[in-house]
């Protein structure tokens, strides 16, 4: 019989949870509207090579037609955002980011899931995010960090195709179920 060692505050542990399988899948249910591409980066001679999206991917269903980069201050958030007729495809050139995508949908399959994906310049990954779907995110790195967007979508300076829920307001912490 083994001795059982007591631990103060056992009963209040969490049983960790791996963020990817045995096959290196991610082992989170993606929300329906969501792909996320993982990205090898290629060393040479000279540094690395990675590519970021090509229309050969299945993760790029549509052409690509409008391209910015955005920054993000350490420790700031972005969200939440939905856009209603566009999708965001986002990559992280430089930076340690937190994304977060919640689907509010009510007649989705996965209605009420919440996907958080931590992305780098080591880690880079395209992520896709469908219209409709809440999303947002934090720089938890120790840097700016630099994030391409390239939405399906021009902007339409007249009328965004963006509706903003700001993160700290009241609305927000009812509405999305996910604090930084």
């Amino acid at each position: 019989m083994e001795n059982e060692v007591k631990i103060f505050g056992l009963d209040r542990l969490h049983q960790k949870q791996s963020a990817v399988t045995n096959n290196k899948t991610l082992s989170q249910t993606l929300i329906d509207g969501v792909t996320i591409k993982n990205i090898r980066p290629v060393p040479h001679d000279d540094g690395v090579v990675s590519e970021i999206a090509r229309i050969d991917w299945e993760e790029v269903t549509d052409p690509i037609v409008h391209v910015h980069l955005t920054t993000t201050e350490v420790g700031r958030v972005r969200g939440w955002g939905l856009h209603q007729n566009s999708s965001d495809r986002l990559f992280v050139v430089k930076g340690l980011v937190s994304f977060v995508v919640y689907d509010g949908r009510i007649d989705s399959p996965t209605y009420g899931l919440v996907n958080e994906f931590k992305v780098s310049d080591r880690n880079p990954v395209l992520l896709t995010i469908s219209p409709n779907l809440y999303h947002g995110w934090k720089n938890i790195g120790t840097n700016e960090a630099f994030i391409i967007n390239m939405p399906t979508s021009m902007y339409n300076y007249d009328k965004p195709d963006a509706l903003d829920l700001p993160y700290e307001s009241d609305e927000a912490i009812d509405i999305v179920p996910f604090r930084w």
